[in-house]
């Protein structure tokens, strides 16, 4: 039998293991996306080049879009040659729909204004591309519109066995069309506002994104009319000029660069989005959508912004 002062001894030990064992261990700390960014290497980011980025200057403000020459190379390459023609001039938003698109280009009512700088009105549509050769940055998590979502030279994307698109998500930019796919070119724009309309991917073809100056879009009065088209020109936001930032002057450029969606430090930071391991959450989902993921962009080293 053993004595009381052995057995007080041993409840100690007992009870001293169990709360040991039952004591959770610190989690380590985990850093912001702004720790993040900031303590990225250089070679992790890109320059946007200024040949693909094209400058909307409103009363507002500037909004930068990148194109996408790599899903939309036709697209692209028209959407500059209709600003280099001066297509744009005298251009509105002429439609703002609640969290789906702000919509703009050349209102049919105006009068004296040359037809289309001499580009062709519409081109082929590029909703897809073959998958083979093409850079993708696969997300393991479910999607409810495309076997596998993911990243592609800087953007968001899906794909199946055969083909790779951009998909519809905050901010992506897409070409207007009319009935038929092939109706559209790039005379008139939209930029996604509202929750992701994954609808529409491979059925319009999406041309680029805003990387800068989104909120000077997604703040625009929404439109009376049906879809949110003004019904009056007087609702409509004249927009300043359309052009392509390698034919401004370089005093007067927004000089960006754009996280890599190939580089270690996405790779980081789509994991910590996945699992969000800070202290607020209480049930993190560990996973995430492809609409969901940041694309992080910055004002180059040296350069302006504005």
């Amino acid at each position: 039998m053993l004595a009381p002062a052995m057995k007080t001894w041993l409840l100690t030990a007992v009870l001293a293991s169990v709360g040991c064992a039952a004591a959770p261990r610190p989690s380590p700390p985990v850093p912001s996306l702004a720790e993040m960014l900031r303590d990225s290497p250089a070679p992790d980011w890109r320059r946007i080049d200024p040949e693909n980025t094209i400058y909307m200057d409103l009363p507002g403000g500037r909004v930068v879009i990148e194109l996408a020459p790599h899903y939309a190379p036709n697209h692209a390459a028209h959407i500059r040659a209709l600003a280099r023609a001066g297509f744009f001039a005298d251009a509105a938003v002429v439609r703002v729909q609640d969290n789906y698109v702000v919509q703009w280009g050349r209102p049919d009512d105006l009068p004296g204004v040359p037809r289309l700088g001499g580009q062709r009105p519409t081109i082929p549509a590029e909703f897809a591309r073959p998958r083979a050769g093409v850079p993708f940055q696969r997300l393991p998590d479910p999607d409810s519109y495309a076997p596998e979502t993911g990243f592609s030279d800087g953007f968001p994307a899906a794909r199946n066995r055969e083909l790779t698109w951009l998909t519809h998500c905050y901010g992506m930019v897409g070409a207007g069309r009319g009935e038929m796919p092939d109706s559209g070119g790039g005379g008139e724009l939209y930029a996604v506002i509202g929750q992701a309309p994954r609808h529409l991917d491979r059925n319009v073809t999406l041309v680029g994104r805003v990387v800068q100056g989104m909120e000077r879009l997604s703040v625009m009065s929404r439109g009376t009319g049906p879809l949110g088209f003004y019904e009056t020109p007087a609702e409509r936001t004249g927009i300043r000029s359309v052009r392509v930032a390698a034919d401004v002057p370089p005093a007067e450029r927004t000089e960006l660069e754009a996280l890599r969606t190939d580089s270690a430090t996405f790779a980081r930071l789509v994991d910590s989005r996945r699992t969000r391991r800070e202290s607020w959450f209480v049930e993190p989902t560990g996973r995430i959508n492809v609409c969901n993921v940041p694309l992080p962009v910055r004002a180059s080293a040296g350069g302006g912004s504005r």
